[in-house]
């Protein structure tokens, strides 16, 4: 006889372990199919990992902040396998504490890649259930691109494998992933080049925002190069010749593809079943996390929703809350979320661009900006200046963006968010009593 549960979650990341966890809190039986290691994307190759890395160039940086000031000191060479080794231990203790919960809520767990069947069913190389509810949560990899010589680098999992820093590195692609990738690794002390595809970099963002991080990394020594797309890859002298478009040819000793990411949708059995997917694999999902089949759901980066470690979360325990309990849950509010890039120095953002909202609202769009140098930065004779713009709309100027680029301004968000979604006006931020001296005073008085 074929094991009945409540919920059948595919996939042990943020999303799928949120889910389970919430709806075994809630009475649920839940089973979930795992094939790797608990934590997903985030804990062992993204979020997690990646601002481990952070930690380590931006302390470096404040070395040498130190020295400016007045300090006698230098920054040395990082211990890379003491650094890795100490990374590690935490991410064994983050995945020890998800498999315990999973144990103390009585939670199946099969170590297994599952696919969804008729009847309800899900099956996986040795095991077969049937489950009312059933939850995609297979997440996302790297994306590839058919370009010859593409397999002589490497994509962004492959940095937390790495066993020494390269002294020279490439990097192809213009998003978030390459632009963290390339402040981490130069300010570990490698030589980076970047060749970025568009005009800009960070394409979707805010084009001064992405403007004044450009501007950051040059000046920090990140080579940029735009409108430069990369054709063929060899292999050269123990390192890699790029040849780019206008017949550039570039030498480095490792190559980081860091082109986007792709969701993990194929082999699950979905068009079997009849779920929808996009153009691009994506779960084609409604506000609710429904998707084309009754009783099939899907959240985190498989499905099209914005591929954030937090919205996967909300949105799963939101997905549960509504499925077992009596709550009448709305969907979750995507209107305002706030994202950090973890470059070197962070950029942080919230809510629409300036070109979103002039495209809704035209000439009723008022924007705001603060240019400035830190005093922590003015102090230590370092140029890095502090980037701030409030896009607001009406005649009360109502804020509907909040763009900052600069050191804090992955801390500085967080409060922010809440007024943005609370509807908060400029004339809100302005009556607010600053903090003195502080970078944040800055969002509080922009445009008085």
């Amino acid at each position: 006889m074929t094991d009945q549960y409540d919920l059948a979650v595919l996939g042990g990341g943020s999303g799928g372990l949120a889910a389970a966890q919430q709806a075994a809190r809630l009475g649920a039986k839940v089973v979930l199919f795992e094939p790797g290691r608990l934590g997903g994307t985030c804990v062992h190759v993204g979020c997690v990992p990646k601002k481990a890395l952070w930690l380590a160039a931006d302390l470096a940086h404040q070395v040498e902040l130190a020295r400016g000031i007045g300090f006698n000191v230098s920054a040395g060479a990082l211990d890379w396998p003491a650094f890795v080794a100490r990374r590690q231990a935490y991410i064994d203790r983050a995945e020890a504490g998800y498999a315990q919960r999973l144990v103390d809520l009585g939670i199946r767990v099969v170590r297994e890649r599952a696919r969804l069947g008729s009847d309800n069913t899900v099956s996986s190389h040795g095991v077969t259930v049937q489950a009312t509810h059933r939850l995609i949560a297979t997440g996302g990899r790297p994306a590839r691109v058919d370009v010859p010589g593409f397999e002589y680098g490497a994509v962004s999992d492959d940095v937390f494998g790495l066993d020494r820093l390269p002294r020279r590195i490439a990097i192809v692609g213009g998003g978030y992933i390459a632009v963290e990738m390339a402040g981490l690794l130069h300010g570990l002390g490698a030589e980076v080049t970047l060749f970025v595809r568009g005009d800009q970099v960070l394409g979707h963002f805010d084009a001064d925002l992405a403007e004044a991080l450009a501007g950051s990394m040059r000046a920090r020594g990140i080579v940029v190069h735009t409108r430069s797309a990369v054709d063929a890859v060899e292999r050269r002298d123990g390192g890699v010749l790029l040849r780019t478009s206008g017949e550039r040819v570039h030498r480095a000793d490792w190559l980081l593809w860091a082109i986007g990411r792709v969701p993990n949708s194929e082999d699950l059995g979905l068009e079997d079943i009849g779920v929808s997917l996009d153009a691009r694999g994506h779960v084609i999902i409604d506000p609710y996390q429904c998707t084309s089949v009754p009783g099939v759901f899907a959240v985190g980066d498989v499905a099209t929703q914005p591929a954030l470690t937090p919205v996967a979360i909300a949105a799963a325990r939101r997905l549960v809350e509504r499925l077992f309990s009596d709550a009448d849950v709305p969907p979750l509010d995507l209107a305002n979320v706030p994202t950090v890039v973890f470059a070197q120095p962070p950029l942080a953002t919230c809510g629409l661009t300036e070109a979103q909202a002039r495209a809704s609202w035209g000439d009723d769009v008022q924007v705001h900006h603060a240019r400035f140098r830190p005093m922590r930065e003015a102090l230590a004779g370092d140029a890095q200046t502090m980037f701030i713009k409030l896009v607001c709309v009406g005649a009360e100027e109502r804020v509907v963006g909040l763009h900052v680029h600069g050191p804090g301004a992955d801390e500085i968000l967080q409060g922010f968010a809440v007024a943005l979604r609370l509807g908060a006006r400029r004339r809100d931020f302005n009556e607010t009593l600053a903090i003195h001296p502080t970078a944040a005073e800055e969002v509080v008085l922009a445009g008085r």
